[in-house]
Protein backbone atom coordinates (compact mmCIF):
# COMPACT_ATOMS: atom_id res chain seq x y z
CA UNK A 1 0.00 0.00 0.00
CA UNK A 2 1.33 3.45 -0.83
CA UNK A 3 1.78 6.08 1.84
CA UNK A 4 1.75 9.84 1.95
CA UNK A 5 5.14 11.50 2.12
CA UNK A 6 6.02 13.96 4.90
CA UNK A 7 6.99 17.32 3.49
CA UNK A 8 6.97 19.61 6.53
CA UNK A 9 8.82 17.69 9.22
CA UNK A 10 8.88 14.36 11.06
CA UNK A 11 5.64 12.77 12.18
CA UNK A 12 4.75 12.53 15.83
CA UNK A 13 3.63 8.90 16.06
CA UNK A 14 4.46 5.52 14.60
CA UNK A 15 1.16 5.38 12.79
CA UNK A 16 1.82 8.79 11.23
CA UNK A 17 5.27 7.62 10.09
CA UNK A 18 3.67 4.79 8.15
CA UNK A 19 0.66 6.62 6.75
CA UNK A 20 0.60 10.40 7.10
CA UNK A 21 -2.39 12.01 5.41
CA UNK A 22 -1.74 15.68 6.19
CA UNK A 23 1.49 16.75 4.46
CA UNK A 24 0.86 19.47 1.95
CA UNK A 25 2.37 22.84 1.15
CA UNK A 26 1.27 25.67 -1.13
CA UNK A 27 2.81 25.81 -4.60
CA UNK A 28 1.98 27.65 -7.85
CA UNK A 29 -0.05 25.73 -10.41
CA UNK A 30 2.83 25.77 -12.92
CA UNK A 31 5.14 24.07 -10.39
CA UNK A 32 2.59 21.38 -9.68
CA UNK A 33 2.15 20.73 -13.40
CA UNK A 34 5.92 20.43 -13.94
CA UNK A 35 6.10 17.83 -11.18
CA UNK A 36 3.56 15.73 -13.06
CA UNK A 37 0.96 16.22 -10.36
CA UNK A 38 -2.67 15.30 -10.75
CA UNK A 39 -4.71 18.43 -10.07
CA UNK A 40 -7.94 17.89 -8.16
CA UNK A 41 -10.72 20.13 -6.86
CA UNK A 42 -11.90 18.82 -3.51
CA UNK A 43 -13.92 20.01 -0.54
CA UNK A 44 -11.78 18.29 2.11
CA UNK A 45 -8.06 18.09 1.37
CA UNK A 46 -7.27 15.73 4.25
CA UNK A 47 -10.00 13.32 3.20
CA UNK A 48 -8.81 13.46 -0.42
CA UNK A 49 -5.28 12.54 0.70
CA UNK A 50 -6.56 9.67 2.83
CA UNK A 51 -8.71 8.32 0.01
CA UNK A 52 -5.79 8.55 -2.43
CA UNK A 53 -3.69 6.41 -0.10
CA UNK A 54 -6.50 4.00 0.86
CA UNK A 55 -8.15 2.52 -2.20
CA UNK A 56 -11.04 0.23 -1.26
CA UNK A 57 -11.92 -2.62 -3.60
CA UNK A 58 -15.74 -2.63 -3.91
CA UNK A 59 -15.62 -6.37 -4.70
CA UNK A 60 -13.30 -7.43 -1.89
CA UNK A 61 -14.47 -9.90 0.74
CA UNK A 62 -14.65 -7.19 3.43
CA UNK A 63 -16.62 -4.84 1.14
CA UNK A 64 -19.14 -7.54 0.25
CA UNK A 65 -19.47 -8.39 3.94
CA UNK A 66 -20.13 -4.71 4.65
CA UNK A 67 -22.88 -4.64 1.99
CA UNK A 68 -24.56 -7.64 3.59
CA UNK A 69 -24.31 -6.04 7.03
CA UNK A 70 -25.95 -2.86 5.77
CA UNK A 71 -28.68 -4.81 3.97
CA UNK A 72 -29.92 -5.91 7.40
CA UNK A 73 -30.07 -2.29 8.55
CA UNK A 74 -31.78 -1.31 5.28
CA UNK A 75 -34.63 -3.61 6.28
CA UNK A 76 -35.50 -1.09 8.98
CA UNK A 77 -36.79 1.25 6.30
CA UNK A 78 -38.94 -1.43 4.67
CA UNK A 79 -41.45 -1.38 7.53
CA UNK A 80 -42.35 2.27 6.95
CA UNK A 81 -42.31 2.12 3.15
CA UNK A 82 -44.12 -1.22 3.15
CA UNK A 83 -46.93 0.24 5.25
CA UNK A 84 -47.39 3.11 2.82
CA UNK A 85 -47.46 0.88 -0.26
CA UNK A 86 -49.69 -1.83 1.22
CA UNK A 87 -52.17 0.48 2.95
CA UNK A 88 -52.37 2.63 -0.16
CA UNK A 89 -53.48 -0.43 -2.14
CA UNK A 90 -55.69 -1.90 0.61
CA UNK A 91 -57.44 1.46 0.99
CA UNK A 92 -58.60 1.13 -2.61
CA UNK A 93 -60.19 -2.30 -2.11
CA UNK A 94 -63.96 -2.45 -1.66
CA UNK A 95 -63.59 -5.69 0.33
CA UNK A 96 -61.56 -3.87 2.99
CA UNK A 97 -63.88 -0.86 3.03
CA UNK A 98 -66.99 -2.99 3.39
CA UNK A 99 -65.50 -5.31 6.04
CA UNK A 100 -64.58 -2.45 8.38
CA UNK A 101 -67.53 -0.25 7.43
CA UNK A 102 -65.46 2.56 5.90
CA UNK A 103 -66.93 5.06 3.44
CA UNK A 104 -65.30 5.76 0.09
CA UNK A 105 -66.13 2.90 -2.26
CA UNK A 106 -67.71 5.36 -4.68
CA UNK A 107 -64.67 7.66 -4.48
CA UNK A 108 -62.18 4.98 -5.50
CA UNK A 109 -60.85 4.42 -1.98
CA UNK A 110 -61.30 5.20 1.69
CA UNK A 111 -61.97 8.88 2.42
CA UNK A 112 -63.47 10.78 5.31
CA UNK A 113 -62.96 10.77 9.06
CA UNK A 114 -62.73 6.98 9.58
CA UNK A 115 -59.90 6.64 7.05
CA UNK A 116 -58.21 9.72 8.54
CA UNK A 117 -58.21 8.03 11.95
CA UNK A 118 -56.87 4.70 10.63
CA UNK A 119 -53.96 6.39 8.89
CA UNK A 120 -53.42 9.00 11.63
CA UNK A 121 -53.18 6.53 14.54
CA UNK A 122 -50.02 5.09 12.95
CA UNK A 123 -48.38 8.52 13.18
CA UNK A 124 -49.55 8.95 16.78
CA UNK A 125 -47.79 5.69 17.65
CA UNK A 126 -44.65 7.02 15.96
CA UNK A 127 -44.80 10.21 18.03
CA UNK A 128 -44.98 8.16 21.25
CA UNK A 129 -42.07 6.03 20.01
CA UNK A 130 -39.86 9.11 19.83
CA UNK A 131 -39.75 9.18 23.65
CA UNK A 132 -38.05 5.78 23.61
CA UNK A 133 -36.02 5.92 20.39
CA UNK A 134 -33.20 8.27 21.43
CA UNK A 135 -32.39 6.75 24.84
CA UNK A 136 -32.60 3.18 23.49
CA UNK A 137 -30.25 3.90 20.58
CA UNK A 138 -27.75 5.92 22.64
CA UNK A 139 -27.87 3.55 25.63
CA UNK A 140 -25.72 0.57 26.52
CA UNK A 141 -27.36 -1.60 23.85
CA UNK A 142 -26.14 0.72 21.07
CA UNK A 143 -27.53 1.04 17.57
CA UNK A 144 -28.08 -2.72 17.30
CA UNK A 145 -30.19 -2.76 20.44
CA UNK A 146 -32.41 -0.02 19.08
CA UNK A 147 -32.90 -1.92 15.83
CA UNK A 148 -33.78 -5.14 17.66
CA UNK A 149 -36.30 -3.60 20.05
CA UNK A 150 -37.98 -1.60 17.28
CA UNK A 151 -38.23 -4.63 15.01
CA UNK A 152 -39.74 -6.74 17.80
CA UNK A 153 -42.46 -4.13 18.41
CA UNK A 154 -43.14 -3.99 14.66
CA UNK A 155 -43.73 -7.74 14.64
CA UNK A 156 -46.28 -7.42 17.44
CA UNK A 157 -48.10 -4.62 15.59
CA UNK A 158 -48.09 -6.52 12.29
CA UNK A 159 -49.57 -9.64 13.90
CA UNK A 160 -52.29 -7.56 15.57
CA UNK A 161 -53.25 -5.90 12.28
CA UNK A 162 -53.25 -9.20 10.39
CA UNK A 163 -55.62 -10.83 12.89
CA UNK A 164 -57.85 -7.77 13.43
CA UNK A 165 -61.55 -8.64 13.43
CA UNK A 166 -62.90 -5.13 13.86
CA UNK A 167 -61.88 -1.50 13.71
CA UNK A 168 -60.58 -1.15 17.35
CA UNK A 169 -58.15 -4.06 16.83
CA UNK A 170 -57.02 -2.52 13.54
CA UNK A 171 -56.41 0.84 15.23
CA UNK A 172 -54.51 -0.79 18.10
CA UNK A 173 -52.25 -2.70 15.73
CA UNK A 174 -51.46 0.40 13.69
CA UNK A 175 -50.57 2.32 16.86
CA UNK A 176 -48.11 -0.41 17.94
CA UNK A 177 -46.70 -0.63 14.41
CA UNK A 178 -46.03 3.12 14.35
CA UNK A 179 -44.35 2.87 17.76
CA UNK A 180 -41.88 0.25 16.53
CA UNK A 181 -41.20 2.00 13.22
CA UNK A 182 -40.25 5.19 15.07
CA UNK A 183 -37.52 3.31 16.96
CA UNK A 184 -36.08 1.57 13.90
CA UNK A 185 -36.25 4.86 11.96
CA UNK A 186 -33.90 6.32 14.57
CA UNK A 187 -31.48 3.42 14.99
CA UNK A 188 -31.14 2.06 11.45
CA UNK A 189 -30.08 5.18 9.48
CA UNK A 190 -27.70 6.21 12.28
CA UNK A 191 -26.05 2.80 12.02
CA UNK A 192 -25.82 2.88 8.22
CA UNK A 193 -24.29 6.35 7.93
CA UNK A 194 -21.76 5.58 10.67
CA UNK A 195 -20.69 2.25 9.16
CA UNK A 196 -20.39 3.39 5.53
CA UNK A 197 -16.95 4.57 4.27
CA UNK A 198 -17.00 8.33 3.47
CA UNK A 199 -16.53 7.82 -0.27
CA UNK A 200 -19.50 5.42 -0.47
CA UNK A 201 -21.69 7.03 2.19
CA UNK A 202 -24.18 8.65 -0.18
CA UNK A 203 -24.93 5.53 -2.19
CA UNK A 204 -24.98 3.12 0.74
CA UNK A 205 -27.07 5.35 3.00
CA UNK A 206 -29.34 6.27 0.12
CA UNK A 207 -30.22 2.59 -0.24
CA UNK A 208 -31.64 2.68 3.28
CA UNK A 209 -35.09 3.68 2.04
CA UNK A 210 -35.33 1.59 -1.31
CA UNK A 211 -36.82 -8.61 9.01
CA UNK A 212 -34.37 -7.40 10.98
CA UNK A 213 -34.85 -9.28 14.31
CA UNK A 214 -33.10 -12.42 13.11
CA UNK A 215 -29.84 -10.83 11.97
CA UNK A 216 -29.18 -7.64 13.93
CA UNK A 217 -26.95 -9.18 16.61
CA UNK A 218 -24.61 -10.61 13.96
CA UNK A 219 -23.68 -7.06 12.89
CA UNK A 220 -20.63 -5.16 14.17
CA UNK A 221 -21.46 -2.11 16.27
CA UNK A 222 -20.98 1.42 14.87
CA UNK A 223 -17.35 2.59 15.32
CA UNK A 224 -18.53 6.05 16.36
CA UNK A 225 -20.66 4.50 19.09
CA UNK A 226 -17.63 2.45 20.24
CA UNK A 227 -15.56 5.63 20.59
CA UNK A 228 -18.37 7.38 22.48
CA UNK A 229 -18.46 4.39 24.86
CA UNK A 230 -14.68 4.57 25.40
CA UNK A 231 -13.93 1.45 23.31
CA UNK A 232 -11.43 2.97 20.87
CA UNK A 233 -9.65 -0.32 20.10
CA UNK A 234 -12.88 -1.93 18.94
CA UNK A 235 -13.65 1.12 16.82
CA UNK A 236 -10.23 0.87 15.18
CA UNK A 237 -10.78 -2.82 14.48
CA UNK A 238 -14.09 -2.17 12.69
CA UNK A 239 -12.70 0.76 10.71
CA UNK A 240 -9.63 -1.19 9.64
CA UNK A 241 -11.72 -4.11 8.39
CA UNK A 242 -14.31 -2.15 6.43
CA UNK A 243 -12.60 1.17 5.59
CA UNK A 244 -8.87 0.34 5.50
CA UNK A 245 -8.37 -3.00 3.76
CA UNK A 246 -7.56 -4.59 7.13
CA UNK A 247 -4.82 -2.04 7.99
CA UNK A 248 -5.41 -0.17 11.25
CA UNK A 249 -2.72 2.34 10.22
CA UNK A 250 -4.31 3.19 6.86
CA UNK A 251 -4.60 6.99 6.43
CA UNK A 252 -8.39 6.91 6.18
CA UNK A 253 -8.69 4.84 9.37
CA UNK A 254 -6.31 7.13 11.27
CA UNK A 255 -8.09 10.24 9.98
CA UNK A 256 -11.50 8.94 11.02
CA UNK A 257 -10.28 7.82 14.45
CA UNK A 258 -8.66 11.19 15.06
CA UNK A 259 -11.82 13.05 14.06
CA UNK A 260 -13.99 10.76 16.19
CA UNK A 261 -11.88 11.37 19.27
CA UNK A 262 -11.80 15.13 18.66
CA UNK A 263 -15.54 15.47 18.09
CA UNK A 264 -17.01 12.90 20.48
CA UNK A 265 -17.39 14.10 24.05
CA UNK A 266 -17.41 11.45 26.74
CA UNK A 267 -19.56 13.69 28.97
CA UNK A 268 -21.93 14.87 26.20
CA UNK A 269 -25.72 14.84 26.29
CA UNK A 270 -25.91 11.42 24.62
CA UNK A 271 -24.83 10.00 28.00
CA UNK A 272 -27.92 11.55 29.62
CA UNK A 273 -31.11 10.03 28.23
CA UNK A 274 -33.22 13.05 29.14
CA UNK A 275 -30.93 15.80 27.77
CA UNK A 276 -31.73 17.11 24.27
CA UNK A 277 -30.13 20.53 24.81
CA UNK A 278 -27.23 19.98 22.41
CA UNK A 279 -29.68 20.07 19.52
CA UNK A 280 -30.27 23.80 20.10
CA UNK A 281 -27.66 25.23 22.48
CA UNK A 282 -25.33 26.72 19.80
CA UNK A 283 -25.78 28.32 16.39
CA UNK A 284 -23.97 25.30 14.92
CA UNK A 285 -26.46 22.92 16.56
CA UNK A 286 -29.46 25.01 15.59
CA UNK A 287 -28.45 25.04 11.91
CA UNK A 288 -27.97 21.28 11.98
CA UNK A 289 -31.40 20.90 13.57
CA UNK A 290 -32.91 23.20 10.94
CA UNK A 291 -31.55 20.95 8.17
CA UNK A 292 -32.95 17.90 9.92
CA UNK A 293 -36.39 19.47 10.39
CA UNK A 294 -36.50 20.73 6.79
CA UNK A 295 -36.01 17.21 5.50
CA UNK A 296 -38.47 15.82 8.06
CA UNK A 297 -41.33 18.10 7.00
CA UNK A 298 -40.45 18.50 3.32
CA UNK A 299 -40.12 14.74 2.90
CA UNK A 300 -43.77 14.34 3.97
CA UNK A 301 -45.37 17.43 2.47
CA UNK A 302 -43.97 17.49 -1.08
CA UNK A 303 -46.98 15.65 -2.50
CA UNK A 304 -46.01 12.13 -1.55
CA UNK A 305 -48.71 12.16 1.14
CA UNK A 306 -51.14 11.65 -1.72
CA UNK A 307 -49.55 8.22 -2.20
CA UNK A 308 -51.81 6.69 0.45
CA UNK A 309 -54.76 7.71 -1.70
CA UNK A 310 -53.51 7.00 -5.23
CA UNK A 311 -56.57 4.94 -6.06
CA UNK A 312 -58.66 8.03 -5.26
CA UNK A 313 -56.42 10.11 -7.54
CA UNK A 314 -56.88 7.57 -10.33
CA UNK A 315 -60.63 7.71 -9.77
CA UNK A 316 -60.50 11.51 -10.01
CA UNK A 317 -58.57 11.11 -13.28
CA UNK A 318 -61.41 9.02 -14.71
CA UNK A 319 -60.43 5.39 -13.95
CA UNK A 320 -63.69 3.66 -12.99
CA UNK A 321 -62.53 0.04 -12.58
CA UNK A 322 -61.20 -1.04 -9.17
CA UNK A 323 -58.97 -3.64 -10.82
CA UNK A 324 -57.41 -1.07 -13.13
CA UNK A 325 -56.86 1.37 -10.26
CA UNK A 326 -55.03 -1.33 -8.27
CA UNK A 327 -52.92 -2.26 -11.30
CA UNK A 328 -51.98 1.39 -11.81
CA UNK A 329 -51.12 1.65 -8.11
CA UNK A 330 -48.74 -1.31 -8.52
CA UNK A 331 -47.19 0.17 -11.66
CA UNK A 332 -46.58 3.42 -9.78
CA UNK A 333 -44.68 1.42 -7.14
CA UNK A 334 -42.36 0.01 -9.81
CA UNK A 335 -41.82 3.41 -11.43
CA UNK A 336 -41.03 4.97 -8.04
CA UNK A 337 -38.59 2.16 -7.22
CA UNK A 338 -36.75 2.80 -10.49
CA UNK A 339 -36.53 6.50 -9.66
CA UNK A 340 -35.22 5.73 -6.17
CA UNK A 341 -32.56 3.36 -7.53
CA UNK A 342 -31.31 5.89 -10.07
CA UNK A 343 -31.27 8.68 -7.48
CA UNK A 344 -29.35 6.52 -5.03
CA UNK A 345 -26.70 5.73 -7.65
CA UNK A 346 -26.24 9.42 -8.49
CA UNK A 347 -26.42 11.18 -5.11
CA UNK A 348 -22.62 10.99 -4.64
CA UNK A 349 -22.17 12.46 -8.12
CA UNK A 350 -24.84 15.16 -8.25
CA UNK A 351 -24.67 16.19 -4.62
CA UNK A 352 -27.39 16.37 -1.97
CA UNK A 353 -28.33 20.04 -2.37
CA UNK A 354 -28.69 19.82 -6.17
CA UNK A 355 -30.86 16.72 -6.02
CA UNK A 356 -32.98 18.16 -3.23
CA UNK A 357 -33.72 21.46 -5.00
CA UNK A 358 -34.36 20.14 -8.50
CA UNK A 359 -36.26 17.11 -7.23
CA UNK A 360 -38.63 19.38 -5.32
CA UNK A 361 -38.96 21.75 -8.27
CA UNK A 362 -39.79 18.81 -10.55
CA UNK A 363 -42.34 17.54 -8.00
CA UNK A 364 -44.12 20.89 -8.06
CA UNK A 365 -44.05 21.01 -11.86
CA UNK A 366 -45.52 17.54 -12.33
CA UNK A 367 -48.21 18.16 -9.70
CA UNK A 368 -49.28 21.31 -11.55
CA UNK A 369 -49.82 19.25 -14.72
CA UNK A 370 -51.67 16.52 -12.77
CA UNK A 371 -53.95 19.17 -11.27
CA UNK A 372 -54.72 20.80 -14.62
CA UNK A 373 -55.31 17.51 -16.45
CA UNK A 374 -57.53 16.16 -13.68
CA UNK A 375 -59.57 19.38 -13.59
CA UNK A 376 -60.05 19.45 -17.38
CA UNK A 377 -60.17 15.78 -18.31
CA UNK A 378 -61.05 13.87 -15.13
CA UNK A 379 -64.34 12.20 -14.22
CA UNK A 380 -67.19 12.52 -16.74
CA UNK A 381 -64.80 13.72 -19.43
CA UNK A 382 -65.11 12.58 -23.03
CA UNK A 383 -61.35 13.02 -23.56
CA UNK A 384 -59.55 9.80 -22.49
CA UNK A 385 -56.21 11.13 -23.75
CA UNK A 386 -56.39 13.98 -21.26
CA UNK A 387 -57.22 11.57 -18.44
CA UNK A 388 -54.30 9.34 -19.46
CA UNK A 389 -52.02 12.39 -19.37
CA UNK A 390 -53.04 12.96 -15.73
CA UNK A 391 -52.19 9.34 -14.94
CA UNK A 392 -48.84 9.58 -16.75
CA UNK A 393 -47.82 12.64 -14.73
CA UNK A 394 -48.87 10.93 -11.49
CA UNK A 395 -46.31 8.27 -12.42
CA UNK A 396 -43.76 10.93 -13.33
CA UNK A 397 -44.30 12.64 -9.98
CA UNK A 398 -43.63 9.32 -8.21
CA UNK A 399 -40.42 8.93 -10.22
CA UNK A 400 -38.96 12.40 -9.56
CA UNK A 401 -39.99 12.45 -5.90
CA UNK A 402 -38.42 9.04 -5.30
CA UNK A 403 -35.33 10.05 -7.30
CA UNK A 404 -34.63 12.89 -4.88
CA UNK A 405 -36.25 12.13 -1.57
CA UNK A 406 -35.88 8.36 -1.16
CA UNK A 407 -32.07 8.51 -0.85
CA UNK A 408 -31.95 11.92 0.83
CA UNK A 409 -34.50 11.29 3.58
CA UNK A 410 -32.09 8.93 5.35
CA UNK A 411 -28.89 10.65 4.21
CA UNK A 412 -29.36 14.37 4.91
CA UNK A 413 -30.45 14.24 8.57
CA UNK A 414 -27.86 11.63 9.58
CA UNK A 415 -25.05 13.52 7.84
CA UNK A 416 -26.04 16.88 9.28
CA UNK A 417 -26.42 15.76 12.89
CA UNK A 418 -23.28 15.64 15.06
CA UNK A 419 -22.28 12.30 16.56
CA UNK A 420 -23.22 13.27 20.12
CA UNK A 421 -26.71 14.23 18.99
CA UNK A 422 -27.27 11.82 16.10
CA UNK A 423 -29.50 9.28 17.87
CA UNK A 424 -31.60 11.87 19.71
CA UNK A 425 -31.61 14.08 16.63
CA UNK A 426 -32.92 11.18 14.56
CA UNK A 427 -35.58 10.65 17.22
CA UNK A 428 -36.59 14.30 16.73
CA UNK A 429 -36.48 13.70 12.98
CA UNK A 430 -38.88 10.80 13.48
CA UNK A 431 -41.08 13.13 15.54
CA UNK A 432 -41.08 15.71 12.73
CA UNK A 433 -41.89 13.04 10.14
CA UNK A 434 -44.67 11.67 12.33
CA UNK A 435 -46.21 15.08 13.01
CA UNK A 436 -46.07 15.99 9.32
CA UNK A 437 -47.47 12.60 8.39
CA UNK A 438 -50.26 12.93 10.97
CA UNK A 439 -51.38 16.24 9.47
CA UNK A 440 -51.21 14.93 5.90
CA UNK A 441 -52.78 11.55 6.57
CA UNK A 442 -55.59 12.95 8.70
CA UNK A 443 -56.35 15.96 6.51
CA UNK A 444 -55.89 14.12 3.21
CA UNK A 445 -58.95 11.82 3.15
CA UNK A 446 -61.19 14.56 4.53
CA UNK A 447 -59.96 17.10 1.96
CA UNK A 448 -60.25 14.63 -0.91
CA UNK A 449 -63.84 13.91 0.15
CA UNK A 450 -64.77 17.60 0.27
CA UNK A 451 -62.74 19.39 -2.43
CA UNK A 452 -61.34 16.57 -4.59
CA UNK A 453 -58.53 17.50 -6.99
CA UNK A 454 -58.34 21.06 -5.65
CA UNK A 455 -56.45 19.60 -2.68
CA UNK A 456 -53.44 19.04 -4.97
CA UNK A 457 -52.96 22.83 -5.19
CA UNK A 458 -51.97 22.89 -1.50
CA UNK A 459 -48.98 20.68 -2.27
CA UNK A 460 -47.99 22.71 -5.32
CA UNK A 461 -47.82 25.91 -3.27
CA UNK A 462 -45.92 24.18 -0.47
CA UNK A 463 -43.38 22.73 -2.92
CA UNK A 464 -42.63 26.22 -4.22
CA UNK A 465 -42.00 27.34 -0.63
CA UNK A 466 -39.73 24.33 -0.13
CA UNK A 467 -37.65 25.25 -3.18
CA UNK A 468 -37.07 28.71 -1.72
CA UNK A 469 -35.97 27.30 1.64
CA UNK A 470 -33.65 24.73 0.06
CA UNK A 471 -32.01 27.34 -2.19
CA UNK A 472 -31.19 29.71 0.67
CA UNK A 473 -30.51 27.33 3.57
CA UNK A 474 -29.62 23.79 2.42
CA UNK A 475 -25.90 22.98 2.70
CA UNK A 476 -23.99 20.51 0.54
CA UNK A 477 -22.65 17.59 2.60
CA UNK A 478 -21.08 15.53 -0.18
CA UNK A 479 -17.31 15.03 -0.14
CA UNK A 480 -16.71 15.56 3.57
CA UNK A 481 -16.35 13.35 6.62
CA UNK A 482 -19.15 13.60 9.16
CA UNK A 483 -16.81 15.27 11.64
CA UNK A 484 -15.39 17.77 9.11
CA UNK A 485 -18.91 19.08 8.48
CA UNK A 486 -18.53 20.89 11.80
CA UNK A 487 -16.47 23.56 10.00
CA UNK A 488 -19.37 24.12 7.61
CA UNK A 489 -21.94 24.67 10.33
CA UNK A 490 -19.56 26.93 12.30
CA UNK A 491 -19.18 29.19 9.26
CA UNK A 492 -21.04 32.55 9.14
CA UNK A 493 -22.47 31.41 5.79
CA UNK A 494 -22.83 27.60 5.89
CA UNK A 495 -24.27 27.36 2.36
CA UNK A 496 -21.35 29.24 0.80
CA UNK A 497 -18.82 27.31 2.88
CA UNK A 498 -20.36 23.99 1.86
CA UNK A 499 -20.02 24.84 -1.85
CA UNK A 500 -16.37 25.98 -1.64
CA UNK A 501 -13.67 23.71 -3.08
CA UNK A 502 -9.90 23.49 -2.68
CA UNK A 503 -7.43 22.75 -5.44
CA UNK A 504 -4.73 20.23 -4.57
CA UNK A 505 -1.99 18.47 -6.52
CA UNK A 506 -1.27 14.79 -5.93
CA UNK A 507 2.17 13.44 -6.92
CA UNK A 508 3.22 9.79 -6.69
CA UNK A 509 6.97 9.31 -6.24
CA UNK A 510 8.53 5.97 -5.52
CA UNK A 511 5.33 4.43 -4.20
CA UNK A 512 4.66 7.40 -1.93
CA UNK A 513 2.01 10.06 -2.27
CA UNK A 514 2.78 13.75 -1.77
CA UNK A 515 -0.02 16.31 -1.71
CA UNK A 516 0.38 20.05 -2.30
CA UNK A 517 -2.12 22.87 -2.04
CA UNK A 518 -2.22 24.97 -5.17
CA UNK A 519 -2.22 28.78 -5.04
CA UNK A 520 -5.67 30.40 -5.24
CA UNK A 521 -6.95 27.14 -3.81
CA UNK A 522 -10.53 28.20 -3.08
CA UNK A 523 -12.52 27.75 -6.28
Amino acid sequence: MSSAKESTGPSSSSSDEKHDAKHHHVVPTVVAEKEGAKLMEVKNADLAVALTSTQLDPLSRASIQLYLILVVAFMGSMSNGFDGQVMGAVNGMNQYLNYFGISGADAGGGVGTATALIFGIYQIGSIVGVLLAGPLTDGKFGRRGGMFIGATIILIGAITITTALDKPYLLGGRFVLGLGVSITATACPSYVVEMAPPQWRGRLTGLFNSILVSFVWFLPESPRWYVSAGKVDKAAEVLAKYHGNGDVNAPLVQLELKEFEESIKLDASDKRWWDYSELVNTSNARYRTLMMLMMGFFGQWSGNGLGYFLTVLFKNAGVESQERRLVLNFVNTIVSAIGASIGTSLCDTLGRRTMWFWGTFASASTLIIVTVCTALFGQNSANPDGANAAIAFIFLFGFVFSFAYTPLQALVPTECLANNTRAKGMAMYSLAVSCAGLVGNYAGPIALQNIGWKYYIVYVCWDIFECTMIWFFAVETRGRTLEELNEIFESPNPVKASLAKKKIAVVEKGGQVEVMHVENEIV
